[in-house]
């Protein structure tokens, strides 16, 4: 879907597209697949050069970041996919916890001591786990997933590393980001 250089010498559009097919067909009878996307939408094109040339399953075609934040300082300008997690028990309140992060287990298992934790992320793997396939096949190559909560330092963390280590788990290329864990 170009405009045929040839038209910018002044040939008309069908004199023109003649004379490259003309001049490309040493190339095309060189080539080990031919693929016609006349009637292919940009995800099915991709789709098709993924089957082609072996560039691994669809879950290995997508990429994911997935971002802790905090809510103070703002929702990440990237994200596709917003979590918040501030209905959670906050660690902030337990003044052993208070200055540790949801990098430190005892942050991490007082944040996942609670059931509507393990209920939340039980459903959010549920959800991702059907989003995921869903987005590949449309040709995202990468998705951010952000999990925020109020400073993200304590709920954010625990949970964006439980959600990154599950994703890992599936077979999906997932990386993990805390944005905000050492900001005041």
């Amino acid at each position: 879907r170009h405009t045929p250089p040839l038209t910018r010498q002044g040939y008309a559009l069908p004199e023109a597209v003649k004379m490259e097919r003309m001049a490309l067909e040493p190339v095309r009878n060189r080539a080990s697949h031919i693929l016609n996307s006349s009637g292919l939408n940009l995800s099915k094109f991709r789709g098709e050069l993924l089957r082609l040339f072996g560039m691994g399953a669809p879950d290995e075609s997508i990429t994911v970041s997935v971002t802790s934040f905090g809510f103070n300082f703002g929702i990440p300008i990237d994200a596709d996919l917003v979590f918040d997690v501030r209905f959670l028990p906050n660690p902030f309140y337990v003044p052993e916890l208070k200055h540790k992060t949801g990098m430190d287990s005892e942050v991490y298992n007082y944040v996942f001591s609670f059931p509507q934790t393990k209920t939340f992320v039980e459903k959010l793997e549920g959800l991702l786990s059907f989003l995921l396939p869903l987005y590949a096949e449309e040709g995202k190559s990468t998705l951010v997933i952000a999990v925020g909560c109020t400073g993200g330092h304590h709920r954010s963390v625990s949970v964006a590393r439980c959600i990154a280590s599950y994703l890992t788990a599936l077979g999906y290329p997932a990386f993990e980001n805390h944005r905000d864990i050492t900001r005041g």
